[in-house]
């Protein structure tokens, strides 16, 4: 939980305690009336400006070497589709191998793995998922919407206000209820919000004529907000 106090967004009452005051860092409030606590909640969708993508490749051979040079062959193939669809921020990491035992008339073997992550815009949602994620190896995890990072402090500030309308509207119901209508707010705590909800994306090879995989049918990012307002009826 993060604790802050908004001078600027909301009025505050900040009285010190005890003729010498409190010590640095600390604010006692008072209250000459009811003290009402009432918690705030705000969301809101936004459009997705990129899609995160996360993908595993694997490849298996009888040597270490050969799953290696399989995987790598793989890789290319990843690579390639992958920046044929404009994809930014292309991280991929070490491989990693180890020995799958025998079993049967199989021959024991070797795995060799790793993994592909980026973004991509939403248009090309369709090519990710059929043109890479059907590659051979290739294994596409779900996938997290993004929203536009610039419109982050926009968005904040607009949940800010719409979750302590919500938390004084909740304290005026209570205030009127007891006959006490005037409210002063003394504190707000910050309770965060929420991250970009996952998104699910199958790979599989469809037909001609079967409808497109579409990125405006994936939920869009959800951001939300909650705090905890204090205010005093009187």
């Amino acid at each position: 939980m993060r604790r802050a106090l908004l001078p600027l967004l909301f009025p505050l009452l900040l009285v010190a305690a005890g003729p010498a005051g409190p010590a640095r860092g600390q604010v006692q409030l008072r209250c000459d009336g009811t003290l009402l606590e009432a918690r705030g909640a705000a969301e809101r969708r936004q459009a997705a400006r990129w899609l995160r993508l996360s993908l595993g490749i694997e490849a298996e051979g009888a040597t270490a070497d050969a799953a290696l040079a399989s995987l790598q062959s793989r890789l290319a193939a990843v690579r390639e589709g992958l920046r044929t669809l404009g994809v930014e921020e292309l991280r991929v990491s070490s491989p990693q191998t180890w020995q799958l035992p025998a079993a049967g008339r199989r021959p024991g073997r070797v795995q060799a793995v790793l993994q592909v992550s980026g973004r991509v815009a939403p248009p090309r949602f369709q090519e990710l998922v059929r043109g890479v994620g059907s590659l051979a190896g290739v294994r596409l995890a779900p996938v997290s919407a993004e929203a536009d990072p610039l419109e982050a402090a926009g968005v904040r500030r607009d949940l800010l206000r719409a979750a302590y309308r919500d938390a004084l509207a909740q304290a005026s119901q209570v205030a009127a209820a007891i006959g006490r209508p005037l409210l002063t707010p003394l504190e707000v705590q910050l309770e965060g919000g929420g991250p970009p909800v996952a998104l699910r994306a199958a790979a599989a090879p469809a037909a001609d004529g079967v409808p497109t995989f579409d990125p405006a049918e994936l939920e869009q990012p959800l951001s939300r907000l909650s705090l905890l307002v204090r205010f005093c009826a009187r």
